[in-house]
């Protein structure tokens, strides 16, 4: 039987460039505060100064009435998830580091811990705060699943390392790949049957840990780890007249990374963002991270003293991918 390689062995598809991350959270229309949370961290300590691997983590709070601290409960659940990525990805960097063992830390126990550590974290904060209506909750007892309820959030958390790519999903929104070429766009932990309604899977789920959707991809040999890797909350891709909607900005976003380079594209994604909001009525956030290839610009001459000033060029967000009307087929962005 061949060897198992990864991490810790044979760390097949070198990510050449340079990986540029993005996060932004967009408060919906009409909305008092923003229930999202988004990150995109990089892990020190790789070749030439560059990051060792990178963190990606997105949150939706429910916000409803029952919800009443949801986010909170959102930025505790980035909190957590990335606690414990830091100390996955840790284990996954190291030289023994094998896939066996790493693939049942990611579908096993970083679930389980990840559920525990949240409710121990929404429990620390009840007992500064108690909730009206619940009696107080005493030193060493967890809340129980009404008092839980109040933080219930949803949850994406992704790892991209040398050699292997970890995505996790609890309740909706997208962890969306797009390949290297720009020419695939997969949702690896799009749900079998698209949930009904607003309901959605949560952290203050019953039997939340197993509710966990995890993608595993060890990127060994010729194969490429994605060009773009984004989370998202479901403000996004509720805004698209249809799904393919959503498929096509992936693309689209990556092509104009690819195209404009990343301080260009991450200037206007604000924009983008918030007239997708407009159309779902939703907080809106995403965290993404790229490979980008561009070779760096040279410096622009300095500008001739006096010369008349030239126009703006307008923005050009990819509006035509998000809902005209309820039969409008979107298009790619240009």
């Amino acid at each position: 039987m061949a060897p198992e390689h990864g991490p810790g062995g044979d760390r097949g598809g070198p990510a050449p460039g340079r990986i540029r991350l993005a996060d932004l959270e967009i408060r919906g229309p009409r909305k008092a505060r923003c229930q999202d949370r988004a990150t995109a961290e990089e892990l020190p300590g790789g070749p030439d100064g560059g990051p060792a691997g990178v963190l990606l983590a997105v949150a939706d709070g429910h916000g409803s009435a029952v919800h009443s601290r949801s986010h909170l409960g959102a930025e505790f659940a980035v909190e957590v998830f990335l606690r414990l990525a830091r100390r996955f990805a840790a284990t996954a960097l190291a030289e023994e580091a094998a896939l066996p063992a790493l693939r049942a830390e990611a579908q096993q126990r970083l679930p389980w811990n990840l559920v525990r550590e949240w409710e121990d974290r929404c429990a620390r904060h009840l007992r500064a705060e108690p909730l009206d209506g619940f009696p107080e909750l005493s030193p060493g007892r967890l809340p129980d699943r009404g008092q839980l309820a109040a933080y219930g959030t949803t949850l994406l958390g992704a790892a991209l390392l040398p050699g292997l790519l970890v995505a996790w999903q609890l309740g909706d929104g997208e962890v969306a790949l797009v390949d290297r070429p720009g020419e695939r766009v997969l949702l690896p932990l799009a749900p079998v049957a698209p949930e009904l309604g607003d309901e959605t899977d949560s952290l203050c789920s019953k039997d939340a840990a197993r509710l966990i959707r995890t993608h595993w991809a060890p990127i060994v040999g010729a194969a490429e780890p994605p060009g773009l890797l984004l989370l998202s909350t479901d403000g996004l891709s509720k805004s698209f007249a249809e799904a393919s909607g959503f498929d096509r900005f992936a693309a689209g976003l990556y092509q104009r990374l690819r195209d404009d380079g990343h301080e260009a594209v991450v200037g206007q994604l604000g924009g983008w963002l918030e007239r997708a909001a407009s159309f779902s009525g939703d907080d809106t956030s995403v965290a993404f991270a790229w490979h980008d290839l561009r070779r760096p610009s040279a410096p622009e001459p300095p500008a001739v003293p006096d010369a008349p000033d030239a126009p703006d060029a307008p923005d050009a967000p990819p509006d035509s991918v998000y809902r005209q009307d309820p039969t409008a087929t979107p298009e790619e962005p240009s």
